[in-house]
């Protein structure tokens, strides 16, 4: 790998590492066994400290579990080990010689869609698990297709629970067949299948004896091995203003910079760039961080620049370069996928919150939702309005123009919040096309 290369390949810290972090969400319909399977990773791999392995033995005891409930660490809400299922995302680390990773495992009921969209936007790879003897379920479905929704690169399908299908070939030729079927109306390259048990680590960390018809490889394999070098957007530059620094101290009383997170692409010393919405353009000056003066600063990196001209640059403003400018728009649609007990109202005002800016927004067209069973396109009325967990199109207006790209283009500045302005809940999540 060259010096370019380990410079600029970013992981989720901000920085490059010899050893690459990966961040993958365990996602599919409840009671698949994706806690399980995070246990199992994390028991295999020596990720337990003692007092947290000698608490889990407590807790598969008091549960009533005869063997070691591998659940367990990860749902550590009162209610989730009480009713046997994962409510809130939880995140877990664990690491082998290759790589390091992040786990978030989001859960399966449908009413906690909105917690598994949370948990999915920000990860490289999402793992499916699928019961054996139930197959393909409708929340399965729906996690392949908001996975497709949020730009999830790699995907992982784990048929678990092989184990109480005697390891049957044709089931699992027949889950991989169907599921394939369905992917191929969604926008996911890189797809992997693979037969497991998570309870007794079939095919998990290493191969299974109990499945020799199946020559693919094992879940941490396919882990370790995924390509993660062309996910960053390093082209296309986006600094969103989060704040002006004015210090107006001794030592830098005219010192005026900007503050903020590179949303994407590559600032440096010297560049010329161009201030949006206004247009204006100057070069950068210095990038400061709070280790010192930087000759350049990439995604996720948090910074002050400071150009050579004094414009009037503000909060919500955004630097570009010049021939790669973000779209600058009252008018924007939206895929978005609906968060609140009460419907969408196409005849609401709604707050949205994008990058660094807040603006009111009306809803200028109501779209169509989507079946996520047979991805057709249902009309939206008042008969049939977005509900909770419902994904559809729209088209807002805001009252001040947004610096965006298509979430296609660029995850970052392509994702926007919607909240209630009289409550300030967020009630949806909207990607823009």
């Amino acid at each position: 790998m060259s010096h370019f290369e380990k410079k600029h390949l970013v992981t989720a810290s901000g920085y490059y590492q010899e050893k690459e972090l990966l961040r993958f969400s365990t996602i599919g319909s409840v009671d698949d066994g994706k806690s399980t399977l995070i246990g199992r990773l994390l028991y295999e791999t020596n990720s337990i400290a003692d007092d947290q392995m000698l608490a889990l033995e407590k807790a598969s005891i008091n549960s009533g579990s005869d063997y070691l409930n591998l659940a367990l660490l990860t749902d550590g809400l009162t209610a989730e080990r009480e009713q046997g299922i994962t409510i809130d995302v939880a995140y877990r680390y664990f690491e082998t010689k290759k790589r390091k990773f992040i786990i978030a495992d989001c859960p399966g009921h449908v009413q906690y869609t909105r917690n598994m969209i949370t948990g999915t936007s920000g990860v490289n790879t999402a793992v499916i698990l699928v019961d054996a003897r139930k197959g393909l379920q409708e929340q399965t479905l729906r996690h392949a297709f908001l996975s497709s929704l949020v730009q999830i690169k790699h995907l992982v399908l784990c048929v678990n629970k092989m184990d109480l299908v005697d390891f049957r070939e044709d089931l699992f030729d027949n889950i991989k067949n169907e599921f394939y079927k369905y992917l191929s109306r969604l926008d996911i390259a890189d797809v992997q299948c693979i037969p497991i048990s998570a309870l007794n680590g079939d095919n998990v960390i290493s191969r299974s004896n109990n499945m020799s018809w199946y020559q693919g490889v094992t879940l941490l394999y396919a882990l370790e091995n995924i390509n993660l070098f062309s996910d960053p957007n390093l082209v296309d530059c986006r600094f969103p203003i989060q704040k002006v620094v004015r210090p107006l101290s001794e030592d830098y009383y005219d010192y005026r910079g900007y503050s903020g997170r590179v949303e994407s692409g590559v600032l440096r010393v010297g560049d010329e760039v161009v201030v949006l919405p206004s247009g204006f353009s100057s070069k950068i000056k210095s990038i400061d961080s709070f280790d010192g003066q930087l000759e350049e600063a990439f995604y996720p990196m948090c910074v002050n620049v400071s150009i050579e001209d004094a414009l009037d640059i503000s909060r919500g403003d955004m630097l570009v370069k010049p021939n790669n400018r973000a779209t600058v728009s009252q008018d924007v649609d939206l895929m978005i996928c609906w968060l609140h007990k009460e419907p969408f109202d196409p005849k609401r005002k709604y707050l949205i919150k994008h990058t660094t800016r807040e603006v009111q927004c009306l809803v200028k067209e109501a779209g169509y939702k989507i079946n996520v069973n047979t991805l057709h396109r249902e009309q939206i009325s008042d008969q049939n309005p977005i509900k909770m967990n419902d994904i559809g199109r729209v088209q807002i207006r805001t009252n001040t123009p947004l610096l965006h790209d298509s979430y296609k283009k660029n995850k970052n500045t392509g994702c926007l919040i919607m909240i209630d302005e009289f409550t300030h809940e967020t009630i949806g999540a909207g990607l823009i096309l």
